[in-house]
């Protein structure tokens, strides 16, 4: 994905300054789940817990989790973020934790995949724009999609591409500029229309296509993706939940799923 880049020392004491401003929790991220206060916790975690409520009291917490760390915690926040806590509840770190061994491993980011998968796996397909190979279907990505954004346009003009190598797209909605606007509008056009491949195909081509309206699956999915990390479009979902973010060429994509 084509963006402004920021030096990882400067990006990072931003996150966790937004985390402690309580900026990354818009209220349409503080569930009832999130804002549980009986969160199961492991043994030892109850003072980090304690510590985070008295001081962050609108922390959307979703559960909590031990680490190869003897002594500190993993606190999983609605939308993917994590904290990282002492166990005697003084000090708090906002930002992935990474394992080095045969390789780097994010430990957050592979929370987050199964996560991820369990949240989209649950998604009846019947809701979903499918574009399927012709052939051997090797393998799918869910992708989260707007069609007034210039990278989702170039990502579909690869899609026989893609489905040439044995990859079903499997498209949901997040219409960028949010609920209730004119992107968000044409989405449910495309959703709704009798052909939504063929309506979602012209409205990436740049064409319009009829207005139309019915019992619709959009504001779910754009809700959806927030939940589960999606921050741009395209966000790529792997079948093992993993998120690519942006646009990946049909190549790419398949080396970095494991088929090439």
């Amino acid at each position: 994905m084509k963006n402004h880049r920021v030096s990882g020392p400067v990006r990072w004491f931003a996150a966790a300054c937004l985390v402690v401003s309580g900026a990354l929790f818009a209220p349409s991220l503080l569930t009832e789940k999130a804002l549980a206060e009986d969160v199961a916790a492991p043994e030892g975690s109850e003072k980090l817990v304690a510590a985070l409520r008295a001081n962050l009291a609108n922390l959307p917490i979703e559960g909590v989790h031990t680490t190869p760390v003897p002594g500190l915690f993993g606190v999983e926040l609605a939308g993917g973020q994590v904290l990282y806590g002492s166990e005697d509840g003084q000090f708090f770190i906002a930002g992935d934790m990474y394992q080095m061994g045969q390789g780097i491993t994010n430990l957050a980011e592979n929370r987050r995949a199964v996560k991820r998968k369990a949240i989209i796996d649950d998604i009846p397909k019947e809701d979903l724009v499918v574009f399927s190979p012709s052939g051997e279907t090797k393998t799918h990505v869910t992708v989260f999609t707007d069609v007034d954004c210039g990278y989702c346009r170039k990502l579909h003009q690869e899609m026989a591409d893609i489905n040439a190598l044995g990859i079903e797209v499997r498209y949901m909605a997040y219409p960028r500029q949010g609920l209730n606007t004119p992107t968000y509008d044409k989405i449910v056009s495309a959703w709704c229309a009798d052909d939504p491949n063929k309506a979602m195909t012209a409205l990436k081509a740049g064409r319009n296509i009829p207005p139309a309206t019915c019992d619709h699956p959009v504001a779910d999915q754009y809700r959806i993706g927030q939940e589960v990390g999606v921050t741009g479009t395209p966000a790529i979902v792997t079948e093992a939940g993993t998120l690519l973010p942006g646009y990946v060429p049909a190549a790419e994509l398949a080396v970095r799923i494991g088929l090439e």
